[in-house]
Parts: C-alpha cells; structure tokens; sequence
C-alpha cells in the first residue's frame, strides 16, 4: 500500500521545494499520476522525448519472507515502440536462465528473467489472462534455490489498462 505515497512523494518533492522557499534545481521529470484503479496504479513518465505509460500493483502475499526483499510489483507497460510490456520485479535476483510461471486463474503464463525482473514471453496473452481472473500468482525460483509465490490482486486492473491505452494510445 506504500506505493501511492511513493508516488506521491515523486510528485510532490518539487512542490515542497518552491512552498519552503527554495529554488529547485532542473530535475529530471518524474512520473505523472493517472489514477487508482482498485489495487493498480497508472502512471506516466517521459522517456527519450516519448511519454511512456504503465500500470503497476504490489504483491498482496509473498512466501516465504526473505530478509533484504525489494518491492515486489506486477507492471504492464506501453510505448511508442511496443505495446504490453509485461513485468515481474521480484525484489531480488534471478539466478542465470530462471524461470518464472505466472498463473491467471487456469492460464499458466511463461516468464524469463534478466538480473532482478521477470518478462512476459507473450505480453499481449498475459494482459487478456490478467483481463478475465481474479489474481495472479507468480512461482519463482529465489535465491538459494528456494521457491517462492507472489500473489497479485487483479481488481481493478481492466480499468488500469484501459487508462494507459488511453493515455498512450496505439499508432
């Protein structure tokens, strides 16, 4: 639940500059709130000139805790140059050539890995998996070998969607 007050602490940190009297330096723009869609955030931050809007939630559950675990999260991202992006940030690292299954109800999706982050192999199928289920439950292998199962609320995330297509539109 932290993830609105991290994003608004993105948001509002140049705000508070100006309000205490401070003259900000140029930053770097940061990501721009669409909304709250049930247990997703939408968001967009600018990239190369291009806007690039994503979806994001955090694991409800995770098993088993592990002592120094990042931010667990579920993205959908779109861009100009490729559209369902579908993303895993585990919170730690994969070891060389993982794999990562994600389950959508009675659709089992296939992930590979790279470093700390898990991709869809078939963004596009896994967006109309996360479309019709209830949740999301991501099996991985974690560190020493050990496995572990993130679980992701899927409410609201047809509307979460729908607001980054909205926001980024296909060309």
């Amino acid at each position: 639940m932290r993830a609105p007050y991290i994003l608004f602490a993105l948001l509002a940190a140049p705000v508070a500059a100006f309000a205490a009297g401070k003259t900000a330096p140029p930053a770097a723009a940061g990501p721009k709130a669409i909304g709250t869609f049930g247990d997703w955030q939408a968001a967009t931050y600018p990239e190369g000139g291009q806007t690039v809007c994503y979806a994001f939630a955090r694991a409800k559950t995770s098993a088993p805790a592990l002592p120094g675990r990042g931010p667990v999260m579920l993205t959908v991202t779109q861009r100009a140059s490729g559209r369902d992006a579908v993303s895993l940030s585990a919170g730690f690292a994969y070891a060389p050539n993982a794999g990562v299954k994600v389950a959508a109800e009675a659709v089992e999706l296939d992930f590979y890995t790279a470093q700390r982050s898990a991709f869809a192999r078939d963004g596009h199928a896994a967006v109309l998996a996360f479309e019709k289920a209830n949740q999301a439950v991501a099996h991985s292998p974690g560190p020493k070998g050990q496995a572990v199962t993130d679980t992701f609320s899927l409410r609201g995330f047809t509307a979460a969607y729908g607001a980054i297509n909205k926001a980024c539109p296909a060309k």
